[in-house]
């Protein structure tokens, strides 16, 4: 379900947790955040957004705990896609409060991104093209059907541009801990995902015992419904 509340006049957070980090996925930036940070803000959350540099896994971890770090009190710690995985193992931060996962991986121990694949493959129009360093962009003929199917033409278009590649090291690596083990959890399911099946999507929110909520959306449904997957921070925030 989709929140239909069109309340925007700002509050103050009554909640215990202001502070929302926001963790992007493979093949872009943190920018396609920007609907959601400019939702939360005006609820009178403070928002910071992790610029993972998808050179590793391990550099994607460090990057969102460089920016856990610099949170004044417990944070609520957003993931989309390959971020998911990330959040999974950075999140066991003493700082971390919660976990929202958006049309998410969330890997056991020992699992790695790629490997959750394998209890349901990817969507046929989610086509990583593999260069010859080891380094994957998304195939630019099914950029938009496997990744951004609702965002508008210009969106798509500049997403399929502005592509960051990711290295398959990164979404090979196994984690270490598991963060949803021992924070609650929150899960956004994106109805129309072209690039993680949304049946993968639900069994996943099922076994980490997710509260969750389904958005008609594609793959980059935190940009095309920021209103609805803000919400879903919001009462992760409020949950405490």
């Amino acid at each position: 379900m989709i929140s239909t509340s069109a309340d925007t006049t700002p509050r103050t957070v009554t909640g215990p947790v202001k502070n929302i980090v926001l963790v992007h996925g493979a093949f872009a930036d943190g920018s396609g955040w920007r609907g959601v940070h400019d939702e939360l803000t005006t609820r009178g959350y403070r928002v910071s957004i992790v610029q993972n540099p998808l050179t590793s896994f391990e550099d994607d971890v460090a990057a969102t705990r460089r920016v856990l770090a610099r949170q004044d009190g417990p944070a609520i710690l957003v993931g989309h896609s390959y971020g998911g995985s990330v959040i999974t193992e950075a999140g066991t931060d003493p700082k971390v409060a919660g976990l929202v996962y958006v049309a998410a991986f969330a890997p056991e121990v020992g699992q790695s991104t790629l490997d959750q694949y394998a209890e349901v493959p990817p969507p046929p129009n989610f086509q990583p093209d593999v260069q010859p360093d080891g380094f994957a962009f998304l195939r630019l003929d099914t950029f938009r059907a496997g990744f951004a199917g609702d965002a508008s033409d210009g969106d798509a278009a500049f997403l399929r541009a502005a592509q960051v590649p990711i290295a398959m090291r990164a979404l090979e690596a196994r984690v270490t801990v598991a963060a949803w083990q021992s924070r609650p959890n929150w899960y956004v399911v994106a109805t129309e995902d072209g690039a993680i099946a949304p049946e993968l999507l639900r069994r996943t929110a099922r076994r980490i015992g997710a509260t969750t909520t389904e958005v008609p959306g594609s793959h980059v449904v935190f940009l095309t419904q920021p209103r609805a997957v803000a919400d879903v921070i919001d009462q992760a925030a409020s949950a405490r």
